[in-house]
């Protein structure tokens, strides 16, 4: 039976399972309220889950890019953390740079293909994997989640700040750094505004809001991007945007109507390539304005 489109709430459903709120079990039992003639609570799983082969975009080894993977120091966090370095092949002048933040599973094909799309639009972008200390992303998003729950999430924030301060003194950078981050990588993103005073620019997708009183330490321009059925994450929009408003930060919020948490991830149904690819053009036209 071929699936095209689920009842919203599989896709809520879907949503508490991939953030840990529910286990797999407890998907596959709640979501059979959903189930039709054909269509079983495991398939609509199946449906759900990433498809990589045919999703990727950019080849890792296109030859308009030159894309290696590179370690650094960040003596804060996980010690030595490795990550997916990518930029235009060829390029002889500095290039701003772009920190991509990876979701809650760590440096996946998925988010190593947003470098690669930062790399072709002429940024330096680096996406570091938070799961070096304990072996990388392990080649599935459960076992990824699972292994990502076992660090602190502030030790993780000191990785991509290190990552931040590796990128501004790479040779090819030219100083100037923004980060883009999807779901947790969104509240790295937002936190990162918060921490670092010289951040060029944050672009979270529809991630955590950073709390009212650490508003007050944020230079960045923001760029927010929000799923307009993403319930768990837009609750805490509006505090937060009252906190902008009142501390006079810059920001631009959009909230895309009818889409889900992960619009963005080209991997999974909850893709939507319009909205997607509007909210990656104002990415980097955001980036270019900001940082260049």
């Amino acid at each position: 039976m071929k699936i095209d489109k689920l009842d919203q709430g599989v896709y809520d459903l879907f949503d508490h399972y991939v953030h840990g709120q529910i286990n797999r079990r407890e998907f596959l039992d709640q979501a059979s309220r959903y189930a039709v003639a054909g269509l079983t609570a495991t398939a609509m799983f199946d449906f759900l889950s990433p498809d990589y082969v045919h999703a990727q975009q950019i080849e890792p080894q296109d030859a308009r890019l030159k894309s290696e993977y590179m370690s650094y120091d960040s003596p804060e966090g996980g010690g030595t953390i490795r990550g997916l370095l990518s930029r235009p092949a060829g390029n002889k002048e500095n290039l701003p740079g772009i920190v991509v933040v990876h979701e809650n599973r760590g440096l996946n094909p998925y988010i190593e293909d947003v470098a690669r799309r930062a790399g072709l639009a002429g940024f330096i972008a680096y996406a570091p994997d938070a799961l070096t200390p304990l072996g990388g992303y392990p080649g599935n998003d459960d076992d990824g989640r699972s292994l990502q729950r076992q660090r602190d999430r502030n030790k993780m924030l000191e990785d991509f700040m290190a990552a931040y301060g590796y990128l501004k003194s790479h040779p090819e950078c030219s100083g100037k750094v923004g980060v883009v981050g999807f779901c947790f990588g969104g509240w790295i993103s937002n936190m990162m505004a918060v921490r670092l005073s010289d951040l060029g620019a944050a672009v979270p997708f529809y991630g955590s809001q950073p709390a009212d009183e650490e508003v007050t330490r944020i230079n960045a321009p923001l760029l927010l991007q929000y799923a307009g059925l993403d319930k768990r994450i837009n609750e805490g929009w509006p505090a937060f945007e009252a906190a902008l408003k009142t501390h006079k930060k810059a920001y631009t919020a959009h909230i895309y109507p009818e889409v889900n948490h992960g619009f963005h991830n080209d991997t999974t149904p909850r893709y939507d390539k319009a909205t997607a690819e509007l909210a990656w053009r104002r990415t980097i036209d955001f980036f270019n304005e900001k940082l260049r």
